[in-house]
């Protein structure tokens, strides 16, 4: 079940800014840029990384999957 905040509030926007943040500094930097539709094309792999392999610190430094597999496992709530 996803966690949501109110639209506008600090906490979203302090959400969506870390990953603005964690965005531009892991994919973009050092990315293909040449054209809108190359950048594009990359999206989709950017987001899985930072899904399935990127550490993320407050998860206890794991991806977000291996944090939700490994709690579900141990039967507790993400």
């Amino acid at each position: 079940m996803p966690i949501t905040t109110p639209a506008a509030s600090p906490q979203s926007n302090g959400m969506s800014e870390a990953f603005v943040n964690t965005l531009w500094r892991d994919y973009i930097v050092g990315a293909n840029l040449a054209t809108a539709a190359v950048v594009l094309d990359q999206i989709p792999a950017w987001i899985a990384d930072y899904n399935a392999v990127a550490p993320h610190s407050a998860l206890g430094f794991e991806s977000p999957q291996l944090y939700r597999r490994t709690r579900l496992v141990a039967g507790l709530t993400c």
